[in-house]
């Protein structure tokens, strides 16, 4: 029998430590005892910090993994049932997807073990322990240490801490850098290469919305696909084979489906990608002004070609359809990002920080010889960067951008072998082309990739410097007198790289000859041998000095501020974020509410426009309002909602935590009024977008079926704490340090002693100074 809650009401005259607030920061898992543990606790956790990060007992980490180096996933079941997006497990979905099997239209389901899906290359990768080895890196190194050499000794020692750390590869290790270089940790996981796709909901649901709805609140998507992660019968990491067993997770979560109310404690728990949020006033700018722009630029006319093929034919939208939503979500992102940092006036607020840092540093002489001049060598880095930068962008987006340069580019290694005579090096690398060249003309349609060259180097005829180009290329345009089209059916039609037959003879028998005068692969390393010779070098010496400098200037911002916790930037590591359900007021006059519903898919409902198709079984569960036990207390299925975590791309995937420790949802995507988020957080703005526990299981069950994987998972249907959740309530004994603490404390202490002892029904009523506290529980 549950007991619940119906009131808990603590009046304080100052009540801020226990206000709910916007929280900043993507936090390391095992700082979280020190740095943020008590906070939490007023916020509404209640997990201890071992509970959280423990390295010999099994805690919530152990249920978090990162999803094939890109994203996060979350087992939530003791078979290794793994969720995560649908759009991170969409390039598994579009591999075994056909026009006789369109798994991206139709979705799928396995009905047992037998039916999961195996994904070649796919793995992902459980946190074994993290450790600080600052000490370690940086013994002996000092800051009149030269910058080469300190570079060495660094690079050095993390290789060698992170070797010792892989025990003979048993773990995949690296040490990470923190702080711009001021810390420094060591990451060590278990890698699993066995991950099967279970399940998925049709496109039509997985990306509802499309484009039109990508980074934008409000929102009605249910963005989730579910694997299992295989080992072997030993219980170790292994490669696919039909004798694995599904993998046992030390912790997987509960799912909560008891809904979400404003306010309600909520925490994020995966692996953020990278942010730059120490990132000075200069280096927005040419994010901005150069960065952006150009990426909007090239990425736009990417997708209108890709689009105006796929809407043509089946098989080309299947071929890009993955191609195509990765490119899109980050073209978008870069718009909102530009929009956000004029909105915020970020440029002008990281001015004034710098000025103030500069007062600091200039009023001690000590200060003034080691941080002085550190803004005037950051600023003359960024002039020189600015002014070779685009050829480091174009040569991504437009040259490699373009799918038969970046083949032709991945052949290198083979004319290199074959260049140095070295028969063995030149099979191996043949060998390992051959699955590479299967997996590109699978998803490869010529035609498409053609218009795409023409378009791309037309841009980077224009836009990049002419002492910037290979003269091989600037050969080309004056012979073809600057028609792409003319250029791009002569380098199509003399390649060998886009015909599969030819590239599978050649690699069978590989020619140094056929190689170096292949149209295609002359172009693509005429470009890169100039990247290398005339421009990687300019880069790399700007960024090593902008590199010592930011080193210096957050060491000095950290020094400035003493009494500051700071969290450092994401990068790939494991992080925690912690916040509230919360909505936000976009506009003047607007409140954005915290919750979607399917109602809302209805109304968006429009057959003639792919991106908000509703499938008829949804459409007959709607109107039957056939909810099941996922409903909310107004009979309405929610289907997203919002927190203010504080997320970034790699976080897609990640579990969205309750205060016991249960998953009530899934973070998909953040909103455009704070595309800022990889530089600068925005307090009034930032929202984690995420799906309802509730639509994730009602899709698995109530329209799908599959009630093999919702019998395997623990599902949980109340917000109240029973007896044992009690004594762990928001402030434990011992952590109180202010009346209201305590006071709080001793009536979950007398709570906790009504239910042991039986008591169905009780309220208790406690004062103390100021403060006042009023529980009343009902059977």
């Amino acid at each position: 029998m549950f007991k619940r809650i119906l009131s808990l009401l603590l009046l304080v005259s100052l009540c801020a430590p226990f206000a709910s607030k916007a929280d900043e920061g993507m936090w390391l898992p095992m700082l979280v005892k020190r740095l943020n543990h008590a906070d939490m606790q007023k916020k509404g956790l209640q997990l201890t910090a071992e509970e959280i990060y423990n390295v010999n007992n099994s805690s919530l980490k152990d249920a978090i993994v990162q999803f094939g180096g890109f994203c996060t996933g979350e087992f939530i079941s003791k078979e290794g049932l793994l969720l995560t997006n649908h759009h991170c497990g969409y390039g598994a979905i579009q591999s075994h997807s056909t026009t006789e099997h369109d798994y991206l239209t139709n979705g799928f389901w396995a009905a047992d073990r037998k039916q999961e899906l195996p994904n070649e290359g796919l793995f992902v990768d459980i946190l074994v322990r993290m450790d600080d080895v600052t000490g370690k890196v940086l013994e002996g190194i000092d800051n009149n240490t030269p910058e080469q050499e300190r570079a060495q000794k660094v690079s050095e020692r993390m290789q060698a801490i992170a070797k010792e750390a892989g025990n003979n590869g048993q773990y995949v290790s690296y040490v990470r850098d923190f702080f711009n270089g001021n810390e420094y940790y060591l990451f060590v996981y278990e890698r699993f290469n066995d991950v099967r796709l279970v399940g998925t909901p049709p496109s039509s649901v997985g990306k509802f919305g499309g484009d039109t709805d990508n980074w934008m609140w409000p929102r009605h998507t249910g963005d989730f696909s579910m694997f299992r992660v295989y080992m072997s019968p030993d219980g170790k990491p292994a490669d696919y084979s039909p004798n694995n067993v599904p993998y046992k997770p030390k912790h997987h979560l509960p799912v909560n489906i008891a809904g979400v109310e404003q306010d309600d404690f909520s925490m994020v728990f995966g692996f953020p990608g990278r942010t730059k949020r120490f990132m000075t006033s200069e280096g927005l700018k040419l994010d901005v002004d150069q960065l952006n722009k150009s990426r909007i630029k090239l990425r736009e006319k990417r997708l209108a070609l890709w689009k105006e093929d796929m809407d043509k034919a089946d098989a080309t939208r299947i071929q890009y359809a993955s191609k195509y939503a990765s490119t899109s979500n980050y073209y978008k992102y870069s718009i909102g990002q530009n929009d956000g940092i004029k909105r915020m006036k970020t440029v002008e607020g990281k001015q004034a920080e710098e000025r103030k840092f500069q007062a600091w540093a200039d009023a001690d002489a000590q200060r003034k010889a080691l941080y002085g001049d550190v803004l005037k060598q950051m600023n003359e880095a960024y002039a020189v960067i600015e002014k070779y930068n685009l050829g480091s962008v174009y040569l991504n987006e437009a040259v490699l951008g373009t799918e038969a340069l970046l083949f032709a580019y991945r052949m290198n290694a083979l004319n290199s072998a074959l260049k140095a005579g070295n028969a063995e090096a030149a099979k191996k690398a043949a060998e390992d082309l051959k699955p590479r060249a299967e997996a590109f003309f699978k998803d490869y349609n010529m035609a498409t990739d053609k218009k795409v060259f023409a378009a791309k180097m037309k841009f980077y005829s224009e836009d990049i410097a002419k002492d910037q180009q290979p003269e091989a290329f600037k050969k080309l345009v004056t012979k073809y007198k600057g028609d792409f089209n003319k250029l791009a059916d002569y380098i199509y039609s003399n390649t060998f790289v886009v015909n599969k037959q030819k590239v599978n003879q050649f690699l069978a028998n590989p020619s140094q000859k056929q190689l170096e005068n292949d149209p295609a692969f002359q172009l693509v390393s005429s470009i890169m041998e100039n990247y290398a010779t005339n421009i990687a070098p300019k880069l790399a010496e700007a960024n090593a000095k902008l590199a010592k400098a930011n080193r210096l200037y957050v060491a000095g911002l950290r020094e400035m501020n003493p009494n500051k916790v700071y969290y450092p930037d994401a990068n790939s590591t494991l992080r925690l974020s912690y916040g509230s359900v919360k909505n936000y007021k976009p506009y003047d006059g607007v409140t954005y509410e915290f919750t979607t519903t399917l109602e809302g898919i209805m109304q968006k409902e429009d057959p003639t426009n792919e991106e908000f198709v509703v499938p008829a079984k949804l459409k007959q569960l709607y109107e039957a309002k056939d909810y099941g036990r996922y409903a909310n207390k107004d009979g309405q299925l929610v289907v997203n909602f919002i927190t203010d975590n504080d997320i970034t791309g790699g976080n897609s995937g990640s579990p969205v935590i309750n205060g016991r420790g249960e998953l009530i949802g899934l973070a998909f995507d953040g909103n455009w009024e704070a595309m800022t988020g990889d530089l600068v957080y925005d307090p009034e703005y930032k929202r984690c977008i995420n799906m309802s526990a509730n639509y994730l299981l009602f899709m698995i069950d109530k329209y799908a079926g599959a009630t093999n994987l919702i019998n395997e998972m623990t599902i949980v249907d109340t917000n109240s704490p029973g007896p044992a959740d009690a004594a762990t309530a928001n402030v434990k004994a011992g952590d109180a340090v202010a009346p209201q603490a305590e006071l709080l404390n001793e009536t979950v202490k007398e709570a906790n002693e009504k239910l042991r002892a039986g008591k169905t029904e009780f309220k208790i009523e406690k004062k103390k100074g100021d403060a006042r506290v009023k529980l009343q529980v009902k059977d």
